[in-house]
């Protein structure tokens, strides 16, 4: 089955919120075995929603619309569609109980405006809205299959994986176990990842594999269907298996973790505590760890150290080296590591400090970035890198880079011990 997902809303068009539906949803109907091959954006207007119904049928089995169900005049898909394919609409008197049961929980008026939202085409399948007043609806007419989903995601996205996404499996008479696994690499950009597992994407078929570059990471989501799930899943594994004896150097974990749980972890299970002196990139570090439950435990702080007076007078970097070298320079990064870490007696220190723009210093140029890393025992590293893009771009990335290269040396350092 071919889906087209047709995103309904001027605010859409005007950028004043970003279509998440559709990532959503082109997900989860990749994991039904049902293909994306279009994404469609048109304003809150019948006569462009009709036009774009019309170029959609002829190119796709499977319709579904994200928005316009609401109580204002300009929500108009239901009304659009229930025109465009000769069908009645009636009033749903579950929906309609379950929008007054809302405004009766949260003491508020109920406008006769609101029981527009009950409305549903007739010989729908209804979609329960648990997060919300609009119900969803799965509709056959044809040779196509319709959907009507909220555009709210708190409402979209509970109301598929509990809703549709068994009326599809369903209506599919899906007997295939579908399984997806996602495998997430750092340190290599999507043009080099996919041209070394170039031959395995050409000849892709079952396990289908889908690369995704975002915020300087690659993800590959691999995905396997077959009658038995042990054997689906032998066929993840074999595919992962070759993927990392490719590409292996650069892979990190797992779905959805991220750079920052990895490390996190990896201090845990090795009962570390950690501490950082952070420049260019402010505190970014230490706020991005403290977001995740549990890591205050591990942290014992950190200093914001932005200028050479707190570099030298807090974190006793010596005034020869920020004379000779500067502050922008190995030396200075692996002082900070090392003076941070004995400074708050923690087993690691990091440390980062470079240029982030927009201007050159002390004859380095923008982008310039090194990372010092200080293990209990073991010699100071220093990683150097060079960040091309904003101020905010390189001072992200430093932080993703600085979890890197952490893991990197305590994966090393828990090899030799």
């Amino acid at each position: 089955m071919n889906a087209e997902i047709i995103a309904v809303g001027s605010e859409l068009l005007l950028g004043q919120i970003v279509n998440t539906n559709a990532r959503f949803l082109s997900q989860q109907l990749a994991e039904l075995g049902i293909n994306v091959f279009y994404h469609t954006v048109v304003g809150d207007n019948p006569e462009r929603l009709k036009s774009a119904m019309e170029i959609a049928e002829k190119r796709s089995d499977f319709l579904i619309f994200t928005g316009g169900l609401g109580p204002t005049k300009d929500d108009l898909t239901k009304e659009t569609i229930a025109r465009h394919l000769n069908k009645q609409l009636m009033m749903d008197e579950q929906a309609l109980q379950s929008i007054e049961h809302y405004f009766e929980r949260s003491k508020r008026t109920m406008t006769e405006n609101n029981k527009k939202q009950a409305i549903v085409l007739v010989d729908s399948h209804i979609l329960p809205n648990e997060h919300g007043m609009a119900p969803g609806m799965l509709l056959e007419a044809g040779k196509h299959m319709y959907m009507l989903l909220p555009g709210p995601p708190k409402e979209m996205e509970p109301m598929f994986l509990k809703f549709a996404h068994p009326a599809l499996r369903s209506k599919l008479q899906a007997e295939d176990v579908i399984v997806s696994r996602v495998l997430r690499f750092f340190g290599i950009g999507e043009a080099l990842l996919e041209t070394e597992i170039e031959d395995l994407i050409d000849t892709q078929s079952n396990p289908t594999i889908a690369p995704l570059a975002s915020d300087g990471e690659v993800t590959l989501r691999i995905t396997a269907k077959h009658k038995q799930m042990d054997t689906a899943l032998q066929l993840l594994d074999d595919t992962e298996k070759e993927i990392l004896s490719r590409v292996g150097n650069y892979f990190y974990g797992y779905d959805d973790t991220s750079l920052m749980h990895e490390l996190i972890k990896l201090i845990k299970d090795q009962g570390l505590t950690i501490a950082c002196a952070e420049s260019l990139t402010g505190g970014m570090f230490q706020q991005e760890f403290t977001a995740i439950p549990g890591a205050g435990s591990f942290l014992k702080g950190g200093v914001v150290c932005y200028t050479n007076e707190v570099k030298a007078n807090v974190l006793n970097v010596k005034e020869e080296t920020i004379a000779k070298n500067g502050v922008v320079s190995e030396q200075c990064a692996a002082e900070l590591a090392e003076n941070v870490s004995s400074l708050m007696n923690a087993d690691v220190g990091i440390s980062f400090t470079g240029v982030a723009g927009p201007e050159e210093l002390e004859g380095k140029p923008v982008g310039t970035v090194y990372f010092g890393i200080s293990i209990k025992g073991n010699p100071v590293k220093v990683e150097k890198m060079n960040f091309g893009g904003t101020r905010e771009s390189i001072r992200i990335r430093s932080v993703k880079y600085g979890c890197y290269f952490l893991i990197k040396s305590l994966k090393e350092n828990q090899n030799v011990i």
